[in-house]
């Protein structure tokens, strides 16, 4: 077995993703199929970074076609392609200096961006947003980061700590690393559907004093990798919670287009607090984000996303402004997608109808892949999954033989880490390892089931036919934990 030690001798002792660890590896295996190697698969399928067109799902097209004729204004007077589009794309193209995507924009973004997120967010909260508080990033994650490290004390002070879900998006923790920052964790509900629970929350808090000095709380919702999505009553007792300890809130959305459950309803944070007495409305510190990537778009490689901030000090805002928002800058065809997306064609418009059914086909995909990976994952002996209802990962849990778990100490690994690098080296499947800070002897599967339904029943039937194989091979389920059977 090739180990990841061996891939990368960095491994050990470092705070690194083990995605990119086990990317390195799918890697150097992949080289070994293209150098004439025989495997048991053709190639490696990658379901954990959360890439849906990178999986072979398909873009939309309507989004598709206005970039290419920003790119190519030529074909502004192509008649081959809808009304709808080539008029979009000449007022993007008005909207950028020169009538050039290739030229500058301002740091925070486009100004018709930022005003067409802002239309945006009061369109789906009922009140109102201003676009100077609107900041386009590179990203999401380009975002946040700038945001923690206006919180990260000087050198020589108490650690500052962000309150983060355990478990939390898998990129979160190196990012809070390279900021400075302590991650204080909070563990979610795994027997309620992963919920956010208050009583967890003060207690992560009370752990965290002597240790680093909280000043925000980090919540995903839609929940990344979990798939829950909170009602309003667990919304409101976290602005609440934050108020009361005065931590910034930073609010993850950028699932929200994405809730499939019969009874799940995404409401953002803003709109909850705007809702709430003025006490609270008009002095809790917010910032929600939001991003192309992980939305029905996919569209990870256009780098787009923004953060809009509300209650922030005049003087912090100016700080932003003034040194910081040049570290988010997003490329300008990023930029543009976003207005797309948040603004998609109408009734009417030439370009609806297949909009509709390409956004329909999408969400019917993820919805019934997820149903269909919970149900028999949570069937699996040594596994269990609760059900998504939002997102784009499922997040079953594993339950190994005390053997497996003996092997992954000695490697210096966690023991779904060692899960993932064999099932990557057998079956030719990249999962997500789940393993989170503030839990023990909790290890889960990390699994991104936007993809197409023919590449998922593929992985579902390696993953079965690998987990069947390593339980049969050990045959001593993990103890306490009831023996499921097929």
């Amino acid at each position: 077995m090739t180990s990841l030690q061996q891939v990368n001798p960095r491994v050990r002792g470092i705070r690194v993703s083990s995605q990119s660890e086990l990317q390195s590896l799918a890697a150097h295996i992949t080289k070994e199929i293209t150098a004439g190697a025989q495997k048991p698969f053709k190639e490696v399928i990658d379901v954990a970074s959360g890439d849906p067109h990178r999986a072979g799902m398909k873009p939309l097209s309507f989004v598709r076609q206005v970039l290419a004729v920003c790119l190519y204004p030529q074909l502004l007077t192509d008649g081959h392609l809808p009304l709808d589009v080539r008029l979009r794309a000449q007022r993007l193209l008005e909207a950028c200096d020169g009538r050039s995507v290739g030229s500058y924009s301002a740091s925070s973004g486009l100004l018709h961006v930022q005003r067409s997120i802002s239309e945006f967010i009061a369109r789906r909260d009922g009140v109102p947003s201003c676009p100077q508080n609107i900041f386009i990033s590179a990203g999401s994650q380009r975002a946040l980061m700038v945001v923690v490290k206006l919180l990260a004390s000087g050198e020589g002070a108490t650690p500052t700590g962000v309150l983060t879900p355990a478990p939390c998006p898998h990129t979160l923790p190196a990012l809070l690393d390279e900021a400075g920052v302590t991650s204080a964790p909070y563990r979610l509900s795994e027997e309620r559907g992963w919920a956010v629970d208050p009583d967890e929350l003060r207690r992560a808090l009370t752990a965290a004093g002597g240790r680093c000095e909280p000043r925000a709380i980090y919540i995903s919702n839609p929940g990344n990798p979990t798939g829950h999505v909170q009602d309003r009553k667990s919304v409101e007792e976290v602005i609440r919670f934050a108020a009361a300890e005065r931590l910034l809130l930073l609010v993850d959305e950028v699932h929200q287009d994405s809730v499939y459950g019969p009874d799940g309803e995404f409401i953002s944070y803003k709109k909850v607090l705007f809702e709430m007495d003025e006490e609270l409305s008009e002095t809790v510190e917010l910032v929600s984000f939001n991003s192309i990537s992980a939305a029905a778009a996919g569209e990870c490689g256009l780098r787009s996303g923004y953060m809009e901030v509300v209650n922030m000090d005049p003087q912090v805002m100016h700080f932003v402004e003034t040194s910081l928002c040049t570290d988010i800058s997003a490329p300008v065809t990023g930029q543009l997608a976003l207005d797309l997306t948040l603004h998609p064609p109408k009734p009417g418009d030439a370009s609806y109808d297949a909009y509709r059914r390409e956004t329909l086909v999408t969400r019917a995909t993820l919805s019934q892949n997820a149903q269909r990976a919970q149900q028999l994952l949570d069937h699996l002996p040594g596994m269990s999954c609760q059900p998504a209802t939002a997102g784009i990962f499922i997040y079953p849990r594993l339950y190994l033989p005390s053997e497996i778990r003996e092997q992954a100490e000695l490697l210096g690994v966690e023991v779904d880490v060692l899960y993932c690098q064999k099932f990557l080296e057998e079956e030719g499947v990249i999962a997500g390892a789940g393993h989170h800070a503030g839990t023990t002897g909790s290890h889960h599967l990390r699994l991104c089931v936007l993809v197409p339904p023919d590449t998922l029943e593929e992985v579902l039937a390696r993953l079965r036919s690998f987990h069947l194989r390593l339980v049969d091979e050990h045959r001593e389920p993990e103890r306490g934990v009831k023996d499921k059977t097929l």
